[in-house]
């Protein structure tokens, strides 16, 4: 915006070739979060620690359900998977919902949903009631975690403590995949199955009365309306994928997985052009131009895939093949939760220090040894190799969870935050349904050829009655090739997304400046919006604005 001429002095005449002097707005530094943002923190902690132990909790408990509520394999299979079904199809609607009528307002509705679902639950007389309870939390999940970090995004306006909160977020929600079976299986010693979901009302509880007290509401500045056929089109595509991903690394090469996954692309291939489309939409495509933000998204959805496919391979490995107990397998995992967890937290620090690039080449290479390092595995023995390498690939995972999330609500203003949050948890998502359905397929293509041809999977096999010992053996030896397959495919996927890394994305230097000039940027062009819809209001109909925008930008001084 240009200034204009300085007052004239009644005792000095006018100065027509004096030049004008545009006025520099000094972008004053963000306060500091005081203790109240950081009790804040704490408060919103509980209930995404308790979304993301519900997606693992109730693998412990699976066996004591079937034997009280004696459910169908079909009706098995949906208790499981509904949870994650509803929460990774619903997560891009509620982040936007949120963005627009208040992510205070959406988490207390869906924290109180949380806590209705996980009571109908623990005492489901049925299967039926149980898989729609199991519904229900995963719709009030998905309210959750884009409204929590946008409230994080607006507690913490400074960016080095928005980072390290978020690194905070990160670490408490990878710690609850890693404690859930930990904690399942400590309350399945002493009480009934339904204690696995009756534990999440205290921490509910607590969230909704402090919540009002320590968190504030944010709201969009121009909310616009939600646009129905897009809610529907991304929720219902992201279901059929998410379905069909996981249905395919179970069936093999089914038509109903294929046809599901297939109409599910469409109706997103729809999504993403109505997008482009609306004045206010759901998902704001334009976040992809970024190169650091898109290849951040790329580095939560591959180390979720690597990370859920060595999960489950490594859980049948420990189980079926060294014969280990559910709570021992569960035990040995908890190196690496520590590890991961120490890493979310102090990642945002080395980011301050070493930049963006230097902390997702570090992700990837870190993952790739950690992967490599199931190679040594054996029928015989293998836990040290193990554990070493959930330790090793934690520090990548924790990596990748803390700059993603910090990479996506820092990349748009406080009030769309939600909808950029969503983003990340929505690659998370499909992450984890690709990792089990392309790596899961893999072991298993591998262990049908060089198994034998008793079963389709290991665990089928070993339940087959009057096995030779001899076969035994040579159907646990196929299936630590099939994750040994798994863990070099991964790795080497991993290395290649470092090079990529070390290619694509600018150095240190010139990252945190571009990030700085973009921050400065994004917050201009907001205020100068807002300004521009009030004046547009008062407007006569017809009338023109008085200038191009570009014309009406000031300088920043960063």
């Amino acid at each position: 915006m240009s200034a204009s001429p300085s007052p004239r002095s009644p005792h000095v005449p006018d100065a027509p070739y004096a030049p004008q002097v545009p006025q520099v707005h000094q972008v004053p530094p963000p306060r500091a979060a005081g203790r109240r943002a950081w009790l804040g923190l704490l408060v919103v902690l509980g209930p995404v620690l308790l979304v993301s132990m519900d997606g693992a909790i109730l693998f412990l408990a699976m066996p004591r359900v079937s034997q009280a509520l004696t459910p169908t394999a079909d009706q098995a299979l949906w208790i499981l998977d509904i949870y994650g079904f509803a929460v990774g199809s619903l997560l891009i609607a509620f982040g936007s919902i949120g963005d627009r009528f208040g992510r205070l307002r959406l988490l207390r509705v869906g924290a109180t949903f949380f806590g209705i679902g996980s009571a109908l639950a623990a005492f489901a007389p049925s299967p039926e009631l149980l898989i729609a309870a199991r519904a229900l939390m995963g719709v009030a999940g998905a309210t959750l975690l884009p409204s929590a970090l946008a409230v994080l995004s607006e507690l913490f306006a400074d960016a080095r403590q928005r980072a390290r909160a978020i690194g905070i977020f990160a670490a408490a929600f990878a710690a609850g995949f890693a404690i859930g079976p930990i904690v399942g299986g400590l309350l399945l010693e002493r009480f009934w199955w339904g204690s696995v979901f009756l534990v999440n009302l205290p921490v509910i509880a607590l969230f909704l009365i402090l919540a009002p007290i320590l968190l504030g509401e944010v709201r969009a500045t121009r909310p616009g309306r939600v646009d129905a056929p897009s809610v529907l089109a991304s929720a219902g595509g992201l279901l059929l994928v998410i379905y069909g991903l996981k249905h395919l690394a179970a069936e093999g090469m089914a038509p109903a997985p294929i046809l599901s996954a297939a109409v599910g692309l469409a109706l997103l291939g729809w999504f993403a052009a109505r997008q482009r489309r609306l004045a206010h939409p759901l998902l704001d495509l334009s976040l992809f131009r970024d190169r650091t933000f898109t290849f951040a998204i790329i580095s939560g959805l591959v180390p979720l895939a690597a990370w859920s496919a060595a999960a489950y391979l490594a859980g049948v490995y420990l189980q079926s093949v060294l014969d280990l107990s559910v709570l021992h397998a569960a035990l040995l995992a908890v190196p690496g939760a520590l590890v991961l967890t120490v890493v979310c937290v102090v990642t945002p620090f080395a980011v301050d220090r070493f930049g963006k690039r230097a902390a997702l080449l570090a992700c990837h290479f870190l993952v790739a040894v950690g992967l490599l390092l199931l190679l040594p595995a054996t029928t015989g023995g293998g836990v040290g190799w193990y554990v070493a390498s959930t330790m090793v690939a934690g520090v990548g995972y924790g990596i990748s969870f803390a700059v993603v999330a910090d990479t996506a609500v820092g990349a748009v203003p406080p009030e769309r935050a939600g909808s950029a949050g969503a983003i990340a948890e929505t690659s998370n998502e499909i992450g984890n349904a690709l990792g089990i359905a392309l790596l899961g397929s893999l072991a298993a293509l591998v262990f049908r050829l060089q198994g034998p041809e008793l079963a389709p999977t290991l665990d089928e096999t070993l339940h087959l009655p009057g096995l030779a010992s001899a076969v035994v053996e040579d159907a646990r030896s196929a299936f630590v090739d099939g994750l040994r397959v798994v863990a070099l495919t991964a790795g080497l996927l991993h290395a290649a997304l470092g090079v990529l890394a070390l290619r694509w994305l600018p150095k240190a230097g010139r990252a945190g400046r571009a990030d700085r000039a973009d921050r400065a940027d994004r917050a201009d062009l907001a205020d100068r919006a807002d300004r521009d819809d009030r004046a547009g209001s008062d407007r006569p109909a017809g009338e023109e604005p008085a200038g191009p925008p570009d014309q009406d930008r000031a300088d920043v001084v960063a």
